[in-house]
């Protein structure tokens, strides 16, 4: 079996599907992102990657913070129509029936069906061409109770996230193996 050259392009799947909230309490909006990731631990530093011409690109630009609001089955539909619909037209809170939970560090709105919510301030724009990064030092990471285990760990298998890959939307498939498991000597 041998590989297949494509055009050069952004393949690198899967990515988490999030819902982006942006704005005030009274003026927000919900944007899906798939372009998210962590860029440091210490300090903890996470971005997104926004076109300018997106509703929220200027309510994030003008605040200099949003949420990540991580995605689970149940929010499936809401991710992919925030995703096709625009804040300029649509209240996606409203639409979509998700409801506005204040955050502890920031003034825009988390959602509270999310199973985790991650407060950013924003430390830099960078402008790379049809997307500008923010880059945000995160404030706080705000988890449903829900799915907090025995330990007080946050336990990623009850929530059921989902992920995005080249045009489609994916459960979290189950645990295979944990870090260091290749190394760890046999008892």
């Amino acid at each position: 079996m041998s590989k297949v050259i494509w055009k050069a392009g952004t393949f690198i799947y899967p990515l988490p599907a999030v819902l982006v909230t942006s704005g005030t309490m009274e003026k927000s909006n919900i944007m899906t992102v798939a372009w998210t990731g962590i860029l440091n631990t210490n300090p903890a530093i996470v971005y997104i990657s926004v076109r300018p011409e997106r509703y929220s690109y200027n309510l994030i630009k003008e605040n200099k913070e949003f949420a990540i609001n991580l995605t689970n089955e149940k929010l499936a539909y809401a991710t992919d129509w925030c995703g096709v619909r625009s804040g300029a037209k649509f209240d996606k809170f409203k639409e979509m029936h998700l409801t506005k939970e204040k955050a502890e560090f920031i003034k825009c709105p988390l959602i509270k069906e999310s199973p985790v919510s991650i407060e950013c301030k924003i430390i830099d724009i960078k402008e790379l061409g049809s997307h500008h990064m923010f880059m945000a030092e995160v404030l706080s990471i705000d988890a449903d109770e829900q799915y907090i285990d025995e330990k007080g760990a946050f336990d990623i298998s009850k929530c059921n996230l989902i992920s995005y890959a080249n045009g489609g939307y994916y459960t979290q498939g189950k645990k295979i193996g944990k870090f260091g498991y290749s190394v760890k000597k046999k008892k």
